[in-house]
């Protein structure tokens, strides 16, 4: 798609049929537009035809480096079953013989949407760890005296 500072809209390549009785070099100049850019659009036009002004995605047509399904069910199943962190689930992964990143196991978790752990258990029951009481050993033990500035 193009944006609002694109030198040339569709509209605009449609307009470049005047390369084929001029100079790229010459139309280039005229329309304010690079020869790369223009010869680019114009094998396109040769190539395509109409077809070939259209814009096209970005997207890479494979990744091949991508993780693996079984892999990506075995990160999500080990932070919902056990609460594990990327570190954790990584170091798991690599005593199986898969060998990914701490950075890509965050990314997987951040896309499955259960990177915090306020995902996995909204209220924070499970979460939430029993306070530890503070218990005085001695009468006098806990007592905090903050007087150095009124003692002078």
């Amino acid at each position: 798609m193009t944006h609002a500072n694109a030198p040339l809209t569709i509209q605009g390549r449609r307009r470049l049929e005047r390369c084929r009785t001029r100079p790229i070099t010459h139309v280039a100049a005229e329309t304010g537009v690079s020869r790369a850019c223009l010869s680019k659009w114009k094998s396109r036009y040769d190539q395509y035809g109409e077809a070939g002004l259209q814009d096209r995605l970005s997207v890479p047509h494979t990744s091949p480096t991508q993780t693996p399904p079984d892999v990506v069910e075995r990160i999500e199943q080990l932070r919902r079953d056990s609460k594990r962190s990327a570190r954790r689930i990584a170091l798991e992964l690599a005593g199986h013989g898969v060998r990914i990143s701490e950075r890509t196991v965050g990314r997987w978790l951040a896309r499955l949407g259960i990177n915090h752990r306020r995902f996995l258990d909204p209220d924070g029951s499970v979460n939430r760890r029993p306070p530890k009481r503070i218990v005085a050993r001695y009468p006098g033990h806990m007592v905090h005296s903050a007087l150095r500035g009124q003692c002078r």
